[in-house]
């Protein structure tokens, strides 16, 4: 099969899957160095594509106003097609207007590779809740589309931001360089769903035994008004604890802060993820969610994941439906302990 020459490849949202997307596009650009790939997202997520290869642009559209709705579809797509002359489209989102602009390809004699997301084999596995073996992982999925294009990839863990990208100048407005011996720590203690919470004042704790230890540093991830006012009040009651949740960042500045971590917190959410792309461990805490639907990030270690041996999980896909026991067992299972020897573990197995 001939590559095509250039590929228009869609991820509109949410965060967490448009940063899954972002190794594999990379690994794909660098194993086909003769074709050219456009990147549409949402603006927003934009500048989430730090340090690109050179033949990967990345355009962030707003969806909200000047492309929104169908008439906004059809007049983004022209404009592309007029722009960069695609000749093939890898759809790693598969929702309505992906599948409007797929059409619009399939009209032109474009070919078309679209994402199999797996509903029931996800759905099934809410239902029976039997893990026998875990599912593809988005990454894997975003590779398979890029497979039928006929594309090679080349999927790396660890960071995509390079040096450039990493620069403690790029955070220096947030925190002075590391010191040698420091030990730097993220917390991310949210997730876009309740059931993928742990226990904030459980993890309070966690936040106290590690401010409480010489030499190390906390930085806390958060982001809406409630998020920002009790990170402040963490960043406020500990020593050695800095809450990111202040004011907006950015991508690249949290990045590059997060690539100098040594271990980064995180929920089943958007901070995973990123701490992933950074390349940057992480422990992960699971609750109604499990990785074996597929959502972990590139460089998953299951030895570094928390979750509780309940029958009752998983119970939803993505974490949006409530606790149907109403305890949330699966993450008040998990002690503030059990996180503290997981990080420890972690950092203990790490070369400096």
């Amino acid at each position: 099969m001939t590559p095509p020459r250039r590929v228009l490849v869609a991820r509109f949202s949410a965060l967490g899957d448009v940063a899954m997307a972002v190794p594999v596009v990379y690994g794909v650009c660098r194993a086909n160095p003769g074709t050219e790939f456009i990147l549409l997202t949402k603006l927003p997520t934009a500048s989430l594509w730090v340090n690109p290869p050179a033949n990967l642009t990345v355009v962030g559209a707003d969806m909200k106003k000047q492309y929104a709705g169908l008439r906004g579809t059809v007049t983004l797509f022209n404009e592309l097609y007029h722009r960069y002359r695609f000749d093939a489209m890898a759809d790693l989102h598969q929702v309505l207007r992906t599948r409007i602009m797929a059409l619009l390809c399939r009209m032109r004699a474009i070919k078309v590779a679209t994402i199999s997301k797996g509903r029931r084999e996800k759905a099934a596995l809410c239902r029976t809740k039997t893990v026998s073996s875990p599912l593809p992982t988005s990454a894997q999925r975003y590779e398979a589309v890029f497979a039928s294009l006929g594309l090679a990839t080349d999927t790396r863990s660890g960071s995509v931001l390079g040096a450039e990208g990493s620069s403690p100048a790029l955070f220096a407005d947030i925190s002075s360089p590391k010191l040698p011996g420091e030990r730097w720590i993220g917390i991310a203690p949210f997730a876009a769903h309740s059931t993928k919470i742990y226990p904030t004042d459980q993890m309070e704790k966690v936040v106290a035994e590690l401010s409480a230890r010489k030499g190390t540093k906390v930085f806390l991830f958060g982001g809406g008004d409630t998020e920002r006012a009790l990170l402040s009040q963490w960043a406020s009651h500990y020593p050695g604890v800095k809450s990111l949740a202040d004011r907006r960042h950015g991508f690249a500045k949290e990045l590059a802060l997060m690539a100098s971590l040594d271990c980064m917190v995180a929920m089943d959410s958007g901070n995973m993820h990123l701490a992933s792309i950074a390349g940057t461990p992480v422990v992960s805490i699971w609750g109604a969610t499990h990785p074996a639907m597929g959502f972990t990030p590139a460089g998953f270690d299951a030895a570094h994941a928390l979750q509780s041996p309940l029958s009752c999980r998983p119970c939803s896909v993505f974490g949006e439906k409530p606790c149907s026991r109403g305890d949330m067992a699966c993450m008040n299972a998990i002690s503030p302990s059990q996180i503290i020897d997981t990080i420890d573990n972690l950092l203990n197995g790490r070369r400096f």
